[in-house]
């Protein structure tokens, strides 16, 4: 080699050295990062990250991206989210934003999976946010749903309850159905269409998003709406511990502790309850201890993974229903045949799902979820002794995708469960008084397989800078499969198949944003729900196959506004759901019923939701929230069993309800939160000759917040509920018939005037 190629040859390697030192020390003094909503994890686009030590401002990208040259102390902001400070040394850092409930109008959604702020979507959403979930008792989900317009929970007990959004699911005798409900990505729903969530610690959830009507494309079956249940997830680089005890009235204790701890790309959150209760009523003991676990791990910049689970133990026992002598007179008694049998539920239930996000690119993302769940049962009745064992298993993918000034997600859903389910024969009438139930011979056993799939896509396109289209398309399939594992001379085979033909549900949607306080958004949607497998069965045990899904169109029209700066909001929202082929449970015998479609339902109805802030310092805020439902739900057309109900409303729906209250908090940690609730008459039967009273109920909790050091605080709080104890229903059976002469039994009573205090406390390691 000659001299003048080797000076050169060392002339590039010291170049070559240069450049590696040039590159290494710019990577270094590059900060990298991203910016998530702390509860759904979702990529907050927009957000301003302020350098507070020279003022330099650097705004995230559409993935929440961003990019800092140097190391400092740095604030991240975005409208809706609380505002966090952050000091920055090297490499990549996530960091998690809380909402802020006193302004959701920027606060992300996924109604659609498409994530999107609220003010720009197209259907009525409303979202729960911890704060309103701490508003109360914190024991039942049964107040803080019922704050929600056009959404009613009627709960005879803590293990009795019943969900209805705009009427649909309100004709069902017993459960929540026709209504879809997600743990994250983990179906709720059984295969049957049955719906729990009252189950679940709500200290273990961190908010809920209520998307009413068939107004999103991507859930399948489920006419009434969706809800989602977002779990709380632990901080990253933080560890704390948090116990939470409280006692009250008729027997309560509930215990809550929870550890979380958090590394720079791993979150982990463990929740433990204990919950008893004697109940007000007799045979109304309950006790249920529950176990979360949520661990959230941020493997690199394009993929993260979620694994989320529950299990529950629970055990409630059932006062049922009561004629309306006992309900005015004696409302504390438990039915007469049910305390004799001493009848409860006793069931074990577990679910567990992962879920993995993964970035292709700026505009491709996918997220697949795989799950399965359990439930074990058993339920001593008056008349039969039930046993239920359920298994399912399950995988929900979709991929979003960005072109332009589309979005889009396409995906699907598989769902397999197992159900079986035996009836044995109650001998309790057998044994002295007070032993309650024996079990006796089987006569009943039924292995149910069911299967449903969906395909979906929707898609939002920006007409405009204020205006957005959406269109969203959806097919369901969904089968069962009944093989009666008993059989004898007197009793068929009533083994059998049934798929329902596949549904195709669309939806258009569209949003215009006239400035930054008024925003006015309108769709049109299709939904469904079908029939369950005991509602395909016909009286001699044959599969009805000419029975069809209930069906609706839903029209509606709304705003969501905000003035004053954000301290007053304004949402408003009219609709129409047309239902075709409703459903209706005909009691053939004690428990026992056929469904049959007997009709058409007209759902018109007007949502209002108002929020101020009277007062807003550092010192004290008042807050005042008002929302406001009215409810017009007629039969259209309704024949059964050849009596002529067209004309009547619609059973088992009130005519109208209202919730206002005021949130009172101070910097001295002083709060109070009072909440009063009126709700109409509600029909408690079909030929509308028997209706509910109204009634009033008037709510207050206060305490005192105190932080005792960086690392220690305490919560001590008292609570009131019924305050003026009223005699009211919380829950109704509707068209109840009596048996052997007894009057029908169509009340559950509500609980008097009642208290709860307790004491949180929290410490930070």
């Amino acid at each position: 080699m000659t001299q003048p190629n080797f000076l050169i040859l060392k002339k590039m390697f010291f170049l070559g050295v240069f450049f590696i030192c040039l590159m290494d020390a710019y990577s270094q003094a590059l900060l990298t990062g991203k910016i998530i909503d702390s509860e759904t994890k979702t990529p907050i686009a927009n957000a301003t990250i302020k350098n507070t030590q020279n003022n330099n401002i650097v705004i995230s990208n559409n993935l929440g991206e961003f990019e800092l040259k140097e190391a400092g102390n740095y604030q991240f902001s975005k409208t809706s989210y609380q505002t966090k400070n952050e000091h920055l040394n090297s490499g990549y850092t996530i960091i998690q934003l809380e909402i802020n409930p006193s302004n959701l109008n920027e606060v992300i959604v996924n109604a659609s999976h498409i994530p999107q702020n609220l003010q720009r979507a197209n259907t009525t959403i409303d979202i729960i946010t911890s704060k309103d979930i701490e508003r109360g008792n914190t024991t039942n989900v049964l107040d803080i749903l019922n704050r929600v317009p056009s959404v009613f929970m009627q709960s005879g007990a803590l293990n009795t309850n019943k969900i209805s959004i705009r009427g649909i699911g309100s004709r069902n005798l017993y459960g929540t159905s026709k209504i879809r409900a997600y743990f994250q990505d983990i179906p709720l729903t059984s295969g049957n269409g049955e719906t729990t969530i009252e189950d679940f610690e709500l200290g273990s959830i961190s908010r809920l998003e209520i998307i009413k009507g068939a107004g999103s494309s991507i859930y399948g079956a489920g006419l009434g709406g969706t809800i989602h249940l977002i779990p709380q997830s632990a901080y990253l680089n933080q560890t704390t511990a948090q116990s939470d005890v409280s006692f009250g009235s008729f027997g309560l204790m509930k215990s809550v502790f929870n550890v979380n701890h958090g590394s720079k790309k791993h979150s982990f959150r463990v929740i433990h309850s204990n919950t008893h209760s004697d109940g007000y009523r007799d045979n109304n003991n309950y006790d249920r201890q529950t176990l979360t676990i949520n661990t959230n791990h941020f493997l690199s910049d394009k993929d993260d993974i979620t694994l989320l689970g529950s299990y529950v133990d629970l055990k409630g026992f059932i006062p049922s229903s009561i004629n309306e002598n006992d309900y005015l007179n004696n409302p504390k008694k438990a039915a007469f045949t049910w305390a004799q049998a001493k009848g409860y539920g006793d069931s074990k239930r577990a679910i567990l799902g992962l879920s993995w996000n993964h970035q292709y690119n700026s505009n491709t993302k996918q997220v697949t979820s795989i799950f399965t769940s359990f439930k074990d049962a058993y339920e001593p009745r008056p008349f039969d002794i039930l046993t239920e064992n359920m298994a399912a298993i399950g995988i929900r993918s979709h991929v979003l995708g960005t072109f332009k000034k589309l979005n889009w997600t396409l995906g699907g859903e598989l769902f397999k469960d197992t159900y079986k389910s035996r009836n044995y024969e109650n001998l309790y009438q057998d044994f002295p008084a007070g032993t309650g139930s024996v079990e006796g011979d089987k006569f009943s056993d039924f292995k149910e397989k069911r299967t449903y799939y969906n395909l979906f896509f929707e898609t939002n396109y920006s007409l405009s800078e204020k205006t957005t289209l959406s269109v969203g398309l959806n097919f369901n399939k969904t089968s069962y499969d009944l093989l009666d594992k008993f059989t004898t001379n007197e009793s068929p085979d009533l083994s059998g198949t049934y798929s329902f033909k596949g549904m195709v549900s669309p939806k258009y949607g569209i949003s215009h944003v006239f400035n930054d306080n008024i925003n006015v958004y309108s769709n049109v949607s299709h939904g469904f729900s079908p029939p369950s497998t005991e509602e395909t069965l016909l009286p001699d045990g044959l599969i009805n196959t000419s029975i069809k899904p209930e069906t609706g169109w839903n029209f509606e029209v709304g705003t969501r506004s905000a003035f004053i700066n954000n301290r007053l909001q304004f949402n408003i929202a009219l609709y129409r759901l047309d239902v075709r082929n409703l459903l209706v449970a005909r009691r053939t015998g004690d428990d026992q019923f056929i469904g049959v479609n007997a009709g058409r339902t007209m759902h018109n109805g007007l949502e209002t939701v108002l929020k101020y802030q009277w007062i807003r310092s550092e010192a004290i805020s008042l807050n005042h929230y008002l929302s406001y439902t009215l409810n017009d739900f007629k039969f259209e057309e309704f024949i059964d069993d050849g009596n002529n109900f067209s004309g009547n409303k619609l059973t088992g729906v009130p005519s109208e309800v209202l919730n206002t209250g005021i949130d009172f908090d101070t910097k001295l940690g002083v709060y109070i939160s009072i909440n009063y609730q009126y709700v109409g008459r509600i029909p408690i039967t079909d030929s509308n000759t028997l209706f509910t009273n109204s009634y009033n109920l008037t709510n207050i909790k206060l305490g005192y917040k105190h932080q005792i050091n960086k690392n220690l605080k305490w919560n001590a709080y008292f609570g009131l509920d019924n305050i003026f104890d009223t005699h009211y229903a919380s829950q109704i059976l509707i068209n109840a018939t009596g048996f052997g002469g007894a009057a029908p039994r169509y009340y559950y009573p509500g609980n008097p005037v009642n208290y709860y205090t307790g004491i949180n406390i929290s410490y930070m390691f």
